[in-house]
């Protein structure tokens, strides 16, 4: 499979992950993101970088 082909499943995956918890609960998804919008931006951008570094983790160790 060449990378464009992969792109559309990996995106299609992201959207079905990031779609469970305001589907399952969406109460506390409201609440988690009014939650978020409180932080300093450097957090979120911390949280930011340490989430791409794992998931370039995450590929490396698969791939």
């Amino acid at each position: 499979m060449d990378f464009w082909q992969v792109l559309p499943v990996a995106l299609a995956l992201v959207l079905v992950i990031e779609g469970v918890l305001p589907f399952l609960s969406p109460r506390r998804w409201r609440q988690m993101v009014m939650n978020v919008a409180q932080l300093e931006d450097r957090l979120i951008r911390n949280v930011g970088l340490g989430s791409m570094l794992l998931g370039l983790v995450i590929l490396y160790l698969v791939r």
